[in-house]
């Protein structure tokens, strides 16, 4: 199967576009990628030279088409209606921008006051930006806090880092106070931070981009089926725009490399959504009640048909989670809804 990563870079997907519509089973897939590849260099159809095409790909029916020019991905954007001719039955294709960077931005608000009675904080900060320097850091706050923007796997690498910095740290409390290796039970000692894993839930941990997660379990049956083969448990932990999973063996220590298998199943398969996913959110701030009433409802009314696309429902927003065939379409009608509506 193809892969979408490899137009992850920011270049390609300035240059690439997503193509939804396509005859799944009428022909095979090598003469299918054949046809795109014609209709999208064809100057009748806006098209230019093509660089790649990836199909098949995770989603059916969707194929990814990068261009030489940028100037040529918009101008077959810009063209309405596509068609595969050559097709025994034309086959209509909706044509859509590739949104890579949909999950790359990313921000956190860390709580270091635990660490301060071990390290001073001002010092911690420094060795942070020193090790990941694509972090953007706020002043640090007088109660411990701390703001930081950054792409998600700049986040994971910090939360990572701050989760062996508070082990190192635990560590070295348990031996100062139980040499001999017993029970700890200072009141004064440093805690976790307040979004790892207690304690007493020992496995492999993983961190993730909760809209990622959400669609992982909401969406997918990767996540559930893959802790049901192996035995595994899995201890979810959400704080704001970062999920951490802590995973462990069900059979107690039977088969100790479960757990290892699950995290890295689990992180492939995170890692190939994230750059398949795309997030459109509709704003709610600020609207009148009644039009806020009409998009919460052309969302529910459309999420029953789109079983692929996630829906989350917020105070303020609601964020659409799927490919970007599915969002691109979803959204479009969720507006010929709201515009019915409102006639």
């Amino acid at each position: 199967m193809a892969s979408v990563l490899k137009v992850k870079e920011s270049e390609a997907s300035e240059r690439t576009i997503v193509v939804a519509g396509l005859p799944v089973g009428s022909v095979n897939d090598q003469l299918l990628t054949v046809l795109v590849k014609s209709h999208f260099q064809d100057i009748e159809n806006e098209g230019g030279v093509v660089e790649d095409v990836i199909y098949p790909t995770r989603t059916k029916g969707v194929a990814y088409v990068t261009f030489k020019e940028k100037k040529v991905a918009e101008n077959v954007i810009r063209k309405k209606k596509h068609y595969l001719a050559e097709m025994v039955r034309p086959a209509q294709l909706t044509v859509s921008h590739f949104s890579e960077k949909v999950f790359s931005s990313v921000n956190a608000v860390l709580d270091l006051s635990v660490f301060r009675s071990q390290i001073g904080l001002r010092s911690l900060v420094m060795d942070l930006k020193r090790e990941i320097p694509a972090l953007c850091f706020s002043p640090l706050e007088a109660n411990g806090r701390i703001s930081v923007q950054g792409s998600f796997l700049a986040i994971k690498k910090l939360k990572e880092s701050l989760l062996l910095k508070a082990s190192s740290l635990l560590e070295k409390n348990r031996n100062r106070q139980s040499p001999r290796g017993s029970t700890w039970k200072s009141s004064h000692s440093l805690k976790p931070p307040r979004s790892s894993t207690p304690e007493t839930m020992r496995g492999e941990r993983l961190v993730l981009d909760t809209d990622i997660f959400l669609y992982l379990k909401k969406r997918s049956r990767f996540y559930e089926s893959t802790l049901k083969k192996f035995h595994a448990l899995c201890q979810e932990t959400v704080d704001g725009e970062i999920t951490t999973l802590c995973i462990r063996n069900a059979q107690g220590g039977s088969q100790p490399n479960n757990e290892k298998q699950v995290k890295e199943l689990i992180e492939k398969y995170s890692h190939a959504l994230h750059f398949e996913l795309r997030k459109e959110t509709f704003i709610l701030e600020g609207k009148e009640n009644r039009e806020k009433r009409n998009i919460k409802l052309a969302c529910e009314q459309l999420s029953s048909r789109y079983l692929q696309v996630l829906v989350n429902f917020y105070y303020t927003h609601i964020d659409i989670i799927g490919s970007s065939s599915d969002t691109y379409l979803f959204k479009k009608e969720v507006m010929k809804l709201i515009r019915q509506k409102v006639r």
